[in-house]
């Protein structure tokens, strides 16, 4: 008989936790327990990829109305109804989070509506007062978006309050660069939103390929988001009636009510919000949303006092196999701060389980996977910028953008991008870059070829699907420039 109360207890109810706790006990035959604070799904599920993704489709259905018109149909465009959309998302995410709380249950996992924390390396202890003994501990907790450290900061939003507003705003500012901000900025745009963006840096999209992020960024700006680079606060506060003049429209306080002519002192009261630039400009937006960056979930947790480390942003420190600096305890997902996908994180669950409970030591994979950032047009991406690549050897480098069939028929002047970075040596496709209406549905193809080590040749060799614009990945002959 086991001298502990459980063989696993993972802390985190989200996609990964949720899937190593079902797989553990529903394959390794391991009891496991699992607590979770909040609602299960975790970000992805309850105010992250999901519920995103749904907006996205809204959003887009703005410009069907004239490319309809365009290809002869007769449709008359009519307004958006966020309170019909956001009732049904609820519903959606209130379905979706009874699907895992099933799952867990099915599998035989004890579930526990509470916060954990570690007491020592193999024993937990709930808010609701009962601890538990388990012979190994999973943190998969998460991350959390954050507030940039500048005066009235709480004025603003994060990305988890965008989900909960009862009426959208009619102007709103953006604060970011990141592919959160991005994505948010065309989201809310597509909704009938006047958008405007700060980013401090220099281009948004860090970290992505250069020309994608280009063509991105003047896609944005061409359908009317107000992107202003190198630019950032320097002060907000809340709008006085001197402020309001000039700015006739309805402010919307941070609970999604209206508010018109209140009669309380500005400072106190929610509701429009001014803003000045770094350039020296000054505007008042109904409402602002940080999208400034995330930290792992790791506060009062009683990690560091067990031994395990921390990084410089609270991130659990983990090797190959997702073990912490204390034997008994592990970490996967977001928590980790390693790969951000949600993807990744149940891939990290279901090695740790092969690890630890079936005998089959399996490192975490990280290489070549595919992602997408869901702005308009999307952009998906696997593999390694033309930048990175060049870094790191000679390369070719394949990219041609254009007009896409469907939109330069309907009179848009949208343009896509088809990139494949290529190794000189060994010929393998390094990167691909895809900026295109379904980019993610593209890359995820892209990304198996990709992962088996295809070569240009091998893209050449294959057969293009005509007429649609991903043939252009098999077809480009004559490398665009050399690395």
């Amino acid at each position: 008989m086991s001298d502990f109360d459980y063989d696993l207890f993972v802390i985190g109810g989200g996609s990964g936790g949720v899937r190593a706790a079902r797989v553990a006990a529903g394959d390794a035959g391991a009891k496991v327990a699992l607590a979770e604070a909040d609602r299960y799904g975790g970000t992805c599920v309850i105010r992250g990829c999901v519920p995103k993704k749904l907006m996205v489709f809204a959003s887009e259905y703005a410009e069907v109305v004239e490319d309809a018109r365009n290809y002869g149909w007769s449709l008359q465009e009519g307004p958006f109804d966020w309170t019909g959309f956001h009732a049904r998302l609820s519903d959606e995410l209130d379905r979706l989070e009874g699907v895992y709380r099933k799952l867990l249950k099915n599998s035989g996992v004890d579930a526990y509506d509470a916060r954990a924390r570690l007491k020592d390396e193999h024993t937990v202890e709930l808010s609701t007062g009962e601890t538990f003994t388990a012979k190994h501990i999973l943190l998969a907790t998460g991350g959390r978006p954050v507030r940039p450290e500048i005066p009235n900061a709480h004025l603003g939003l994060v990305s988890d309050d965008l989900f909960h507003l009862e009426e959208l705003p009619k102007r709103i500012l953006i604060v970011g660069g990141g592919y959160i901000a991005c994505e948010f900025a065309c989201i809310l745009h597509g909704l009938g939103v006047e958008v405007t963006q700060f980013y401090r840096g220099a281009q948004v999209l860090r970290g992505f390929d250069e020309e994608a992020r280009g063509l991105i960024a003047d896609a944005m700006t061409e359908r009317g988001i107000d992107l202003h680079l190198g630019t950032d606060i320097v002060e907000m506060r809340c709008a006085t009636d001197e402020d309001l003049e000039g700015h006739p429209q309805s402010a919307i306080s941070m609970s999604g009510t209206i508010r018109e002519d209140s009669e309380e002192p500005a400072e106190n009261r929610e509701g429009p919000i001014w803003v000045k630039a770094t350039n020296g400009d000054a505007a008042v937006f109904d409402l602002v949303f940080f999208a400034t960056g995330r930290r792992p979930n790791t506060d009062d947790m009683g990690l560091e006092e067990l031994g395990v480390k921390l990084g410089r942003k609270g991130e659990v420190l983990v090797d190959e196999y997702s073990q912490t600096a204390v034997p008994s305890i592990y970490a996967i997902g977001d928590v980790t701060d390693r790969m951000n996908l949600t993807p990744v994180a149940i891939r990290e669950g279901m090695a740790f389980v092969e690890t630890v409970f079936k005998g089959n030591p399996t490192p975490v994979d990280h290489e070549m996977v595919p992602s997408a950032v869901f702005t308009q047009p999307e952009f998906g991406t696997v593999g390694l910028s033309e930048e990175d690549a060049r870094d790191q050897e000679p390369i070719e480098v394949y990219s041609t953008s254009f007009r896409p069939m469907q939109t330069a028929f309907a009179g848009r002047s949208d343009r896509v991008l088809m990139k494949l970075v290529v190794s000189r040596e060994t010929r393998k496709v390094l990167g691909c870059h895809i900026v295109a209406p379904n980019a993610g549905e593209m890359i995820q193809l892209a990304g198996i070829a990709m992962k088996m080590g295809a070569t240009k040749e091998d893209f050449d060799r294959t057969v293009a699907v005509h007429p649609t614009m991903s043939e252009e990945i098999v077809t480009m002959r004559n490398p665009t420039r050399h690395g």
